[in-house]
C-alpha cells in the first residue's frame, strides 16, 4: 500500500468519524432542545414542576389573535413574537437531523407537537391552551424549516449543519437568559 493510498483511507476514516460525530452532537442538540422548550412550555421554566400541578387554571381560547389587551387598550404582541422565535430552532434542528423526510411530515410534527403541548396544557390545568399559540409556534417551526431551506441554497450543506450544531448551545443559553430574566420584567 503506498503512502497516498494510506494517507486517503486515514483522511476517508476521519471524515467519517467527524460525520458521526456531528450526527451525535445534533441529536444531543435536539434532544436537549425539546426538553428545555418542554420545561419551557408546560412548566413555565419552573424550578419545582410540582408546584405547576398545583396552579388548576383551566382556560381554553378558540378565537385566533384574541390577545389580552396591554396598558394602553392595544394588543400585546410580545407573547407571539417570542412564540415564533422559540420555535424557529425547532425547524432548524429537524432539517439537520432528519435529512430524508420530506418537509410535510416536518411540518406535521412541528404542528402536532404545538398542538400537544396546549392540550397537556389545558387537561391537567397547568395553563392557558390557546389556538394562538398553536399558530405562532407553528409559524416558528416552519420559518426554521425555510431559513434552513434558504440558507442551504448558499452555504455547503455539512457546513450549514456544523453552525447550527455548534452556534445552537449558545443561542439556547441566550434564548434561556433572555426568558428567564429579560421576560421576567415584562410580564
Amino acid at each position: 500500500m503506498t503512502a497516498s493510498n494510506q494517507s486517503t483511507g486515514e483522511d476517508s476514516r476521519n471524515r467519517i468519524r467527524r460525520d458521526y460525530m456531528g450526527k451525535i452532537l445534533s441529536r444531543g442538540l435536539l434532544a436537549l432542545y425539546l426538553v428545555i422548550l418542554i420545561w419551557l412550555v408546560l412548566f413555565k421554566l419552573q424550578y419545582n414542576i410540582l408546584s405547576v400541578f398545583n396552579y388548576h387554571h383551566r382556560s381554553l381560547n378558540l378565537n385566533p389573535f384574541a390577545a389580552p389587551l396591554n396598558i394602553n387598550g392595544r394588543i400585546n404582541f410580545g407573547e407571539m413574537i417570542d412564540n415564533v422565535i422559540i420555535f424557529i430552532p425547532f425547524g432548524l434542528l429537524l432539517n439537520v437531523n432528519f435529512k430524508k423526510i420530506g418537509f410535510l411530515p416536518k411540518f406535521a410534527l412541528i404542528l402536532v407537537f404545538s398542538l400537544t403541548c396546549e392540550l397537556i396544557q389545558f387537561i391537567f390545568a397547568i395553563g392557558a391552551t390557546d389556538i394562538t399559540d398553536v399558530i405562532t409556534n407553528t409559524v416558528g417551526g416552519f420559518l426554521g424549516l425555510e431559513l434552513y431551506s434558504l440558507s442551504n441554497k448558499y452555504i455547503n450543506n455539512k457546513r450549514l449543519d456544523r453552525v447550527i450544531i455548534f452556534v445552537g448551545p449558545l443561542l439556547l443559553v441566550l434564548l434561556l437568559y433572555y426568558r428567564i430574566h429579560i421576560l421576567r420584567l415584562k410580564y
